[in-house]
């Protein structure tokens, strides 16, 4: 008998990796939700707390390099199936931690195993989308962060103030495992995909060949990798902006407490932040893509996005200037909204410049140093928002005004190293 098509099938994948990133962030918000308690009854300070997300954070960076070239070698279906398991088994775990330790090791493992879903997503999309979709599939598979950010608060803090902080970290583990049949029933390559229809297919390998008639889908040992500026240029753009969307959401409702806010009635101002980046995720996506059908090459159609997300990241700086809760709230949503542009070429990057046999891991590349570029961060944060002699309500100054600048800064970067070279004209990577 046969099976019925699904119509526009590749959207649908994107779907499964929307929920998939959803889940992911759920599970990893947890804790910076729950950490104004926890610090409280376990006593932590800003640098204990620190210590925990780089935990994490080393997890992560290793994880994204090692984890990602797995997902080259084993395939997009399995090595995603394996690493669902595996954080979501992590999560729930956690509500058995006594302390610092504990916490810190449960999240060092979360973060490896979590570490795989942006290489693999990324993996996903170029092998089912063709490069005028990539951005916007990659804007929807990332928009799951805000929006497992944006939901996390009533999911987390709902669960905590009826049932207490464990439960907190087992209700959203247990979510993985829900995915995990829909991603096994969903998922296989486009040549293998039972309900794939004959004209989708078509347009999938048109554009795969043509992509690959120059040089051909060969692997690419690390050393070559290491050696390319499309590869440094990945790795900057998100080396240097991460670490600000992980500010936001590991450090925010810490951020408001010392600004003098009540965490139950500031909810709103950690929320809004989040959607606000989901929507930059879909405005970086579309309005990259819609310039390219325009008549724009992928390089500018890229960079133009790059440059507003840059720009708009400096919003963060006049937070400083204020109490105001809104307003704190509307510079920090246009903020994310400006950095989650950013990250969507950001995450589509590695996908344009490679072909599909290395993208995972130029993707897991660019996650370490992202990973990397954290870690310094949040230790970075640590130190100076424990500083005993800075006056109350600016304790996050100077963090504030870094987090503005850096994405600037990466920003340049990207326009200087992602551009055609040498290495295009001998087939090593895409032209853009």
């Amino acid at each position: 008998m046969s099976v019925r098509p699904i119509r526009n099938l590749r959207w649908w994948i994107g779907g499964m990796l929307f929920l998939s990133t959803i889940i992911n962030y759920l599970d990893r918000q947890t804790l910076s939700l729950l950490a104004p308690f926890l610090k409280v009854e376990y006593h932590w300070t800003n640098t204990d707390y620190a210590n925990i997300l780089v935990g994490f954070r080393l997890g992560y960076s290793l994880g994204q390099t090692i984890l990602g070239r797995m997902i080259d070698r084993i395939g997009t279906r399995r090595g995603l199936s394996i690493t669902v398991v595996l954080y979501s088994l992590v999560a729930s775990a956690t509500s058995l931690a006594r302390g610092l330790y504990s916490f810190a090791t449960f999240r060092t493992l979360l973060g490896i195993a979590e570490s795989a879903n942006w290489p693999g997503a990324t993996k996903a999309v170029s092998e089912w989308f063709p490069k005028r979709e990539r951005a916007l599939a990659t804007a929807l598979f990332d928009s799951g962060s805000s929006i497992g950010g944006a939901i996390a608060p009533f999911l987390v803090l709902g669960v905590y103030f009826r049932w207490g902080w464990r439960l907190s970290f087992v209700i959203p583990g247990l979510l993985g495992f829900l995915w995990l049949i829909l991603w096994r029933k969903m998922y296989y390559p486009p040549q293998e995909h039972p309900r794939i229809s004959p004209q989708e297919l078509q347009m999938i390998r048109e554009d795969a060949a043509e992509e690959t008639q120059a040089g051909g889908d060969q692997p690419q040992p690390w050393q070559v990798l290491l050696r390319l500026p499309q590869t440094w240029g990945a790795i900057v753009a998100k080396a240097l902006t991460d670490p600000v969307w992980f500010f936001v959401a590991d450090w925010f409702p810490i951020y408001l407490v010392a600004k003098g806010f009540s965490l139950k009635s500031g909810i709103l101002a950690v929320w809004v932040p989040f959607i606000a980046a989901d929507l930059g995720n879909f405005f970086g996506g579309a309005a990259s893509g819609f310039l390219v059908k325009r008549g724009w090459s992928l390089g500018p159609a890229r960079k133009a996005l790059v440059v507003f997300g840059g720009i708009g990241v400096l919003l963060l700086i006049p937070t400083l200037f204020t109490n105001n809760l809104y307003l704190i709230t509307l510079l920090f949503a246009l903020s994310t909204f400006s950095y989650a542009s950013f990250s969507t070429i950001a995450n589509v990057l590695p996908s344009d410049l490679f072909f599909s046999r290395s993208v995972a891991t130029v993707s897991g590349l660019s996650g370490t140093g992202a990973g990397i570029g954290t870690i310094i961060a949040f230790k970075l944060i640590g130190y100076f928002s424990d500083m005993p002699h800075v006056a109350a309500g600016h304790s996050f100054d100077r963090i504030i005004v870094v987090a503005g600048i850096v994405p600037f800064v990466g920003m340049l970067l990207v326009l200087l190293l992602v551009r055609n070279t040498q290495a295009t004209r001998e087939g090593l990577v895409r032209p853009i």
